[in-house]
């Protein structure tokens, strides 16, 4: 009787995860001017980028927070795609901190157990992702802040604490509103300016 390996597999090399060969398409994606790709649940997602307005407010986080950052920590609002091979995920959030040499990499696929801090704004289309799965893969990865701002219900929802339970703070406040920031941060986040324009 022949047995076949299910995936060939040379002498001294172990057979690549289903969740390496999905974030080599990401890399090889084609994705659509104005379109991310993420690793969400064993699947690429696609989703649009930001509307308009979300720049003010991504502008208005980062200004605010900036000031607080743990020491050698950045906050960018550039597309970078995290990944949590654990959980086999990749997220590419809004607004994300970490510490500096987390960039220095000449890879696409940065270490996401090195962030402080993640925002999401919500869209239609990332919404259940961004309050359900997001919140489960970042706290189990110790980010120690994971700010959500829903777009659609105008709230801020902030989660702290990070343990392998899960998020053990979360506090909410209405767009408008000043919400504390825990710790490593220690801040407050003025809400006021989130808003839609009336357009």
């Amino acid at each position: 009787m022949t047995l076949m390996a299910e995936r060939p597999v040379m002498n001294g090399t172990r057979p690549r995860s289903d969740f390496e060969e999905l974030l080599d398409l990401v890399d090889e994606l084609n994705v659509p001017d104005g379109y991310k790709a993420e690793i969400v649940r064993g699947s690429i997602v696609v989703s649009p980028w930001s509307k308009g307005y979300y720049r003010r407010v991504m502008r208005l986080v980062c200004s605010q927070l900036e000031p607080h950052l743990p020491e050698e920590h950045v906050i960018e609002r550039s597309p970078f795609l995290y990944v949590f091979p654990e959980h086999e995920r990749a997220f590419g959030p809004d607004i994300h901190a970490a510490h500096e040499r987390v960039f220095e990499t000449t890879s696409t696929h940065l270490d996401g157990e090195a962030l402080s801090f993640v925002a999401e704004l919500t869209s239609p289309s990332t919404r259940t992702d961004d309050l359900t799965d997001k919140v489960d893969v970042y706290a189990k990865a110790g980010v120690a802040v994971y700010l959500i701002l829903d777009m659609q219900e105008q709230q801020a929802v902030v989660y702290g604490a990070p343990s392998a339970k899960g998020y053990e703070l979360r506090l909410s406040k209405p767009f408008g509103e000043k919400l504390d920031i825990p710790d490593p941060f220690g801040c407050t986040l003025d809400t006021a300016g989130f808003l839609a324009p009336e357009n």
